[in-house]
């Protein structure tokens, strides 16, 4: 091989390489991520039944019927109850576990670890366990407010007292992740940062808000886009909570906790399986879930830049 063919070699490797370790991942992003989007939504169009073997277009109809159907309307407005109450306490929780957790403390390596318990456990058994919790005739929740005088609640049958119960386990199961996530963030703070305003006169809680928080800005926009990302898919937490029967598809016996995602799985695999009707559900959770994180990204960039 001559000098000029290896310089090209050499040069076909520079410019073609980077591109070809990378390429795996694209190739997987497009068989597992892309296609079954575009699949999706060409199904989305179709008067599509695993029960029929013809698949007659449709067009837009299967949207127009989504979008006039009150009960999809019910289980948006459920799935966003869900999420504010799920996910809002849950990140503060976090935020104000990890700082503790900068603080000297002994065991802290323990109290670490103990955190991540709970997302380690199967959302199936924390939603069998909590079920069991919130039980309305012999429940640990009922017996203890009982024991205050408050009286016993029927949770699964109030549409706010459902979305308590499946919010705080929600709450349970990701608080301690996301607290680990904030607290490797603020482990890249200076120390230093923290001793000028001690030696200030400045509270642990106004370390908080005036250094912590404002460093770790970005980790705090992530953790918000990836839980509302969550929050709106929501499924097994409502479907167990309700404990048996048609109630586990339809989120209760009058839809009260109903999210989107069991809605979808009732019109796919319960009704026939409308796969045409549930692809246009789908589309348009996915169309929910990209505005509502963009609109929380935007919202948190500009608490940022006005503070």
């Amino acid at each position: 091989m001559n000098s000029s063919t290896r310089s090209r070699l050499y040069r076909w490797d520079v410019k073609a390489s980077p591109y070809l370790y990378i390429a795996p991942f694209f190739v997987l992003f497009a068989a597992f991520g892309l296609f079954p989007l575009g699949y999706t939504a060409w199904v989305s169009l179709h008067d599509w039944s695993l029960l029929s073997d013809e698949h007659t277009f449709a067009g837009l109809d299967n949207y127009q019927r989504l979008l006039g159907d009150p009960y999809f309307w019910n289980a948006l407005r459920n799935t966003v109850s869900i999420l504010v109450l799920g996910t809002v306490p849950q990140l503060l929780l976090a935020l104000l576990m990890a700082h503790l957790l900068t603080m000297r403390l002994r065991g802290r390596t323990f109290f670490q670890m103990g955190m991540l318990l709970p997302n380690v456990a199967s959302v199936v058994a924390v939603a069998v366990i909590f079920s069991q919790l919130f039980g309305r005739d012999f429940g640990v929740i009922n017996w203890v407010l009982e024991s205050l005088g408050a009286g016993r609640i029927d949770w699964q049958a109030g549409v706010a007292s459902s979305h308590i119960a499946i919010a705080v386990m929600i709450i349970w199961k990701w608080t301690g992740y996301n607290a680990l996530i904030y607290l490797a963030a603020m482990q890249a703070i200076p120390r230093d940062m923290y001793e000028s305003a001690t030696l200030d006169g400045a509270s642990s809680i106004r370390q908080l808000r005036s250094i912590t928080i404002p460093m770790i800005r970005p980790t705090v926009i992530f953790t918000v886009i990836v839980s509302t990302i969550y929050g709106l898919q929501v499924f097994a937490e409502p479907q167990l909570f309700a404990g048996g029967g048609y109630d586990t598809v339809t989120g209760g016996s009058s839809r009260q906790f109903q999210t989107l995602t069991l809605y979808l799985y009732e019109h796919g695999f319960n009704r026939g399986f409308q796969f045409g009707y549930a692809s246009a559900t789908a589309w348009v959770m996915f169309v929910i879930i990209v505005v509502i994180a963009v609109l929380n990204y935007l919202l948190v960039r500009r608490i940022r830049s006005s503070s």
